[in-house]
């Protein structure tokens, strides 16, 4: 194992927030090579008319440096 690095992403996703951590990997994954982990940090919505609009997600995710 060689020299890990941690960054944090936002992402989010109108579906859950399952699905905004998953966005998150797939976005950070086109810049960023051999993500090992991903760590749920926080999580949060937004309301509009009573209902959940928007699932948010704050994110860490580990990579190998190489």
């Amino acid at each position: 194992m060689g020299v890990l690095k941690v960054i944090e992403v936002l992402a989010n996703s109108n579906e859950g927030w399952e699905a905004a951590a998953k966005n998150a990997v797939e976005e950070a994954s086109k810049s960023v090579k051999n993500i090992r982990s991903v760590y749920i940090n926080e999580q949060s919505a937004t309301v509009k008319d009573g209902k959940i609009d928007d699932y948010r997600v704050n994110v860490k995710i580990t990579f190998e440096v190489k």
